[in-house]
């Protein structure tokens, strides 16, 4: 009776029972719908990540053009109204008839998911599509988009609403709609006799995206960048119109002769031990697809594919590694099996040649990866048409054959750099290889020094710091730890903190700037060596994430610029020399309110605490409490630091897991703030010289305490 009585507690109402549960039920999403209902599906998520994930869609279209070896000019226009442009001088997409759908090819590529020319039609030989869902997936999520083709001596338009093809009446996304279809043909010119292009101009759906979401121009220079060194002869061109400040829009062009040898050179911090290498290659495989037969029908056919591997790499004295790798020209930040096949060929041959030239002996253990990443900095690139990726967002490389191709081409290049005699290459190739032996004994002595140190008894193991409160479980997914700024908020967060799994670490002031201190100065800082200890991971490559003993690591600091400049040093603590506890999504920054505002209750009920946490938000809240007609306590009070809330205040909004506000770090959040650390607190004084000057002119005078 207890079981019938809680299975039907558990159906909500309205919801159909599982004995009324029939075919009539089921939805089935046609077309661009699909999209729309579950957009995180083909774009990953619907916050600024997502809408730069359209951005891409549309320029690595135009790139593809490129790539193809037509057009070698692109420009991407962020305009004042929050719409984006992208404009190339590729083929046009076909503006004839597509026989099956009775459409013109602008309306299939943007209103049919999976069409496009990249579908083994000999259109192009390698491209970053191969779903032939990106720009209509752009099209389903903009409330409006525009398309301009030039081709035939005219030039075909046609715009769209949710990808519904029709008529605007004005400008912007607001105006006027008329649901029509079919390309509206301009009158032909003998000016564009031979001209090509497509523009291409979307306004994201508000509806879809969230309201906070936002192109980032520094994301959309950096990916520009990289487009433009992996696509020597290209011409990018960003255009920010967004500005409003009357001294014109932003331009920035991006032009690299040199390709991913170059963009090598560029990646790379350290002083160089070798020149940076070359090895190119391509190699042959068959693969079994679905192509079209002459009547439009799908069959399986065995295609004979070619791979282009172009890989650029060099040492240097330091001992972080970069491994940036691609796809034609889409970055797989995930890597896949160019890059298993990359990492394979580095430890067979350089194990090879160490054993050659007796730097290993016969019985000592090879080298691992690990060894021969460190100061390494690599591009790796393949190039192939219809590459498999895992997913739309094309992260990871799923083509088995890339592995064997790429180790074969890599492994010969790579031996004849090791073995080379001419008088230039040889001592290089001596100081890759010493390098990569005095890691690998590093490494060992690490493993055994660290091992001694287990079997010592326990009596015999330094003690955590006195200042830690720990925590009593011995659960470490549970376990969390608060890193607290200053001795006042360690009292109250005592008494605000569930002593069961919440345990406290109190820092003085701001720790030691780890970016341009060494390694022998960082372990001698209090703060920095305490935390360490406290974590009991490591630092390093010596850093053991299994080891850690908190499933989060919690920062909490004040709301202010000396807390967020204690965040930012923090973070570059965990991010040199803890990044494994980053990369895993352990590291967390606590979210405090700035104000309390006080709702004085009507008649014999409560007052009410609401709390907000910028200025913004504060000024929304009173707005919709006055014109609700709430009164409230003046003045709203402004916290200054942690140490003015009181143990109920700060568990409520800090530390309490049912109502706080934690900011999970990601590899980039810390990854920038490393780079702003290095240009704001490094040892390299131009730079910084430059940016306070330039940055001078753009500071709110009014935010400033004075």
């Amino acid at each position: 009776m207890t079981a019938s009585l809680t299975a039907q507690a558990s159906t909500p109402r309205g919801e159909t029972k599982g004995a009324d549960y029939t075919a009539r039920h089921l939805l089935v999403l046609e077309g661009l719908e699909a999209v729309r209902k579950r957009p995180g599906m083909y774009i990953g998520s619907t916050d600024s990540r997502g809408l730069m994930h359209c951005v891409w869609e549309i320029i690595d279209n135009s790139v593809d053009e490129a790539l193809a070896g037509h057009g070698s000019h692109i420009e991407v226009i962020l305009h004042a109204d929050g719409s984006v442009a992208v404009l190339d001088q590729g083929r046009g997409i076909p503006v004839d008839v597509e026989p099956k759908t009775g459409l013109s090819g602008v309306e299939v590529v943007m209103t049919k998911l999976h069409a496009g020319g990249k579908f083994g039609g000999g259109s192009y030989a390698a491209s970053g599509g191969l779903h032939g869902v990106g720009a209509s997936v752009v099209n389903a999520l903009s409330s409006r988009l525009d398309v301009e083709v030039d081709r035939d001596g005219a030039t075909h338009s046609i715009s769209f609403r949710r990808g519904v093809p029709g008529v605007f009446a004005g400008e912007g996304p607001n105006a006027q709609f008329t649901a029509q279809g079919g390309l509206t043909r301009g009158r032909r010119s003998a000016k564009k006799a031979g001209v090509t292009g497509t523009r291409t101009r979307f306004w994201p759906d508000r509806q879809i995206f969230l309201r906070d979401a936002q192109i980032s121009l520094e994301e959309l220079h950096n990916r520009a960048r990289q487009t433009a060194f992996l696509v020597p002869g290209l011409t990018l061109v960003v255009r920010d119109e967004r500005n409003g400040n009357g001294d014109g829009p932003a331009v920035e062009t991006f032009h690299y002769a040199g390709g991913i040898s170059e963009y090598c050179d560029y990646l790379a911090k350290d002083r160089p031990i070798s020149d940076t290498l070359r090895l190119t290659g391509s190699g042959g495989f068959t693969e079994t697809v679905p192509v079209l037969d002459e009547d439009g029908h799908m069959t399986s056919r065995d295609v004979e594919r070619q791979l282009d591997v172009d890989v650029a790499l060099r040492w240097g004295t330091e001992y972080d590694s970069v491994v940036r790798s691609f796809v034609n020209i889409i970055v797989t930040p995930k890597g896949g099996t160019h890059v298993t096949g990359f990492e394979r060929a580095l430890v067979k041959t350089v194990n090879e040649q160490l054993r050659a030239v007796k730097l290993l002996k016969v019985n000592d253990d090879p080298v691992v990866k690990d060894d021969i990443l460190e100061g390494l900095t690599a591009v790796v690139t393949v190039r192939l048409a219809e590459p498999q990726f895992e997913g739309q967002t094309k992260e990871v490389l799923g083509t088995p054959a890339a592995a064997r191709i790429v180790t074969a081409i890599v492994s010969e290049r790579l031996r004849d750099f090791l073995t080379s005699n001419h008088r230039n290459t040889k001592p290089q190739a001596r100081a890759v290889l010493e390098k990569i032996a005095a890691a690998a004994k590093t490494r060992i002595a690490a493993r055994m020094h660290k091992e001694t140190q287990r079997r010592k008894n326990a009596l015999e193991t330094s003690a955590l710091p006195a200042k830690l409160a720990d925590c009593r479980t011995d659960d470490v997914d549970r376990s969390e730890l608060f890193v607290v700024e200053g001795d006042s908020a360690l009292g109250t967060a005592k008494l605000a903190r569930s002593s069961e799994f919440q345990a406290l670490l109190p820092i003085r002031g701001k720790i030691l700037n780890v970016q341009k201190s060494s390694v022998a100065d960082m372990l001698k800082n209090a703060e920095c060596a305490a935390i360490i200890q406290v974590v009991g991971a490591g630092t390093g490559r010596s850093f053991d994430l299994d080891a850690a003993r908190y499933g989060k690591v919690i920062m909490m600091a004040d709301a202010d610029v000396d807390g967020s400049h204690i965040r930012t040093l923090l973070l570059t603590l965990f991010y040199r020399y803890m990044r494994p506890l980053v990369e895993a999504g352990r590291v967390y920054a606590a979210v405090p309110p700035l104000h309390r505002i006080e709702v004085i209750g009507q008649g014999r009920a409560k007052n009410e605490y609401l709390y907000t946490y910028s200025d913004a938000e504060l000024k929304r809240t009173l707005a919709d409490l006055q014109r609700r007609g709430k009164r409230i306590k003046e003045p709203v009070q402004r916290y200054k630091g942690l140490g003015e809330m009181d143990a109920d205040q700060l568990a409520e909004t800090t530390m309490d897991p049912r109502h706080r506000i934690l900011r999970r770090i990601s590899l980039s959040d810390a990854e920038a703030a490393e780079k702003m650390f290095e240009l704001l607190m490094g040892t390299d004084v131009a730079p910084r010289r430059e940016y306070i000057v330039n940055a001078a002119a753009l500071l709110d005078r009014s935010r400033i305490d004075a």
